[in-house]
C-alpha cells in the first residue's frame, strides 16, 4: 500500500517521522524531454515500511531535501539521475549518505547495469511491471496503474538492500561499496566549468584554432540552453559543432549545408554562429591541442598491468570491470606523464581504497613506460 501526498500539511506529518537515524529507500519519477533540467513528477520514499508518493508538481519539498541530507542513509537503485535531480532542486551537494544497490551488485559479479526488475527477481523472487517508464509524470491526475508502478520502485528496495549488504559483509566488501557510493554521489555533483566544455567535444586531431572555435561555440550554447531551459541538442549537437569547425562555413548558405543544423537555429542564430567561428581571440589565447589517447603501452608493461589487476581482483573478489575501468587506467597514464607525484587531480575512486591496493603498484609499473606514454600523448604547442 502507499499514500499519495499532495498537500503541504500531509507532507509536514511525514517530515516529523524522518529522523537523523533513519534509512530511507528512495526513487523519483520525472520528465526530461524538452528541457535541460528535469521536471519532477513524484518523489517516492519508503519510510519504516510505509510508502509515500510525494507530488513534486504541487509540494514545496525544501524541508524534505534537508531531511535527506541528515539521514543515516539514502538507498537508491541506479541513483545517477535521482541524485542529479536532488542536486538540481535542492541546490545542495554533494550527498554523502548514498547506498546504490545497482553499484553494490556490480561488486558481487552481477554486471555494471543490472535493472531493478532483475535485481528483485534475483534476490527476492519478486516480479514487478515496468510498463510506465515513459509516462508523463507531470500530468495530473496520475492513474492508479502509474501510482502502483511508482510505489513498487521503493516498496521492495529496503529488503533488497539488506540482502545485498549481508552478502557484501560476508565477503568483506561493504566498506568498499559504501566508499564508491560516496564517490559516485560526488562525481555526479561535479560540473565542468563552462570554459572547459569544449574538451568534451573536441579531440587531439583538432587544431588550436578549431579548439578555440569549439570553446566559443560551447560557451555560447551553454549560456543559451540555461537561459531557455532546453536540451543542448535542441541548439547544436556535439557532432554538429565538430562539423562546423571542420567545414568552417563563411555564410548562411554554407551554414545550411552543415549536416544536422536545425533550420530554426540558422534563422535565429545563424549570424551569431558564423561570428563565433570567424572572430577569435589572439593566437596566444587559443587552447593547447588536447593530449592523444593512449592506444597501447609496451607489451611487457601491459602484461604487468594485467597481472596486478587480476591479482587484486582475485584477492578481493571484486570483478575486474569494477576494480579498474578503462578511463581510470587512462587517467593513470596521464598522471605518469604530466603530474608525477601529485595525486590530487586523480578521481576520487582512485584516491580511495583502490590507491594502496591497486593504484600505487600500477603507477610503479607505468613509470617504466613513461617515455613511450609521453610520445603517444605528445601535445603540440
Amino acid at each position: 500500500m502507499y499514500q499519495l501526498i499532495q498537500h503541504q500539511s500531509e507532507l509536514l506529518s511525514i517530515l516529523d517521522k524522518m529522523k537523523p537515524t533513519s534509512i530511507y529507500a528512495l526513487d523519483t519519477e520525472f520528465v526530461k524531454v524538452d528541457t535541460l533540467w528535469p521536471k519532477l513528477g513524484l518523489f517516492q520514499i519508503n519510510l519504516d515500511g510505509e510508502v509515500y508518493l510525494l507530488d513534486g508538481v504541487h509540494l514545496d519539498l525544501s524541508l524534505f531535501w534537508q531531511k535527506l541530507i541528515q539521514a543515516k542513509q539514502n538507498i537508491f537503485h541506479a541513483c545517477s539521475e535521482d541524485v542529479d535531480l536532488f542536486y538540481c532542486y535542492s541546490k545542495i551537494k554533494p550527498l554523502k549518505n548514498i547506498f546504490d544497490t545497482q553499484l553494490a551488485m556490480s561488486f558481487l559479479g552481477h554486471g555494471l547495469q543490472v535493472s531493478y526488475q532483475n535485481a528483485l527477481q534475483m534476490y527476492l523472487g519478486v516480479d514487478i511491471e515496468k510498463d510506465h517508464t515513459r509516462s508523463d509524470w507531470t500530468a495530473r491526475p496520475l492513474s492508479q496503474a502509474q501510482l502502483c508502478y511508482a510505489a513498487n520502485d521503493v516498496e521492495f528496495l529496503p529488503h533488497l538492500a539488506e540482502k545485498i549488504k549481508q552478502e557484501l559483509q560476508h565477503k568483506n566488501l561493504l566498506a568498499y561499496v559504501e566508499e564508491d557510493c560516496q564517490s559516485l554521489a560526488y562525481e555526479i555533483s561535479l560540473e565542468t566549468p563552462t570554459e572547459e566544455l569544449y574538451r568534451d567535444v573536441g579531440n587531439y586531431r583538432h587544431s588550436r584554432k578549431q579548439l578555440m572555435q569549439l570553446q566559443q561555440l560551447s560557451v555560447w550554447r551553454e549560456q543559451l540552453v540555461k537561459a531557455l531551459n532546453i536540451p543542448r541538442s535542441f541548439v547544436l549537437k556535439n557532432n554538429v559543432m565538430i562539423e562546423l569547425v571542420e567545414k568552417n562555413p563563411r555564410n548562411q548558405f554554407q551554414l545550411s549545408h552543415i549536416k544536422g543544423m536545425r533550420p530554426n537555429i540558422i534563422r535565429e542564430y545563424g549570424k551569431v554562429i558564423l561570428d563565433l567561428l570567424q572572430f577569435l581571440p589572439e593566437k596566444e589565447e587559443w587552447p593547447l591541442n588536447l593530449a592523444r589517447p593512449v592506444k597501447q603501452i609496451s607489451k611487457d608493461i601491459a602484461e604487468q598491468v594485467e597481472t596486478i589487476i587480476e591479482r587484486v581482483s582475485f584477492e578481493t573478489g571484486i570483478p575486474r570491470a569494477v576494480l579498474m575501468r578503462k578511463k581510470w587506467l587512462n587517467e593513470l597514464y596521464h598522471h605518469v606523464v604530466f603530474y608525477h607525484q601529485d595525486i590530487n587531480h586523480l578521481s576520487c575512486y582512485l584516491k580511495g581504497w583502490r590507491y594502496p591496493l591497486l593504484v600505487q603498484p600500477l603507477l610503479e609499473v607505468l613509470k617504466a613506460d613513461k617515455h613511450n606514454l609521453a610520445q603517444q600523448m605528445k601535445i603540440r604547442k
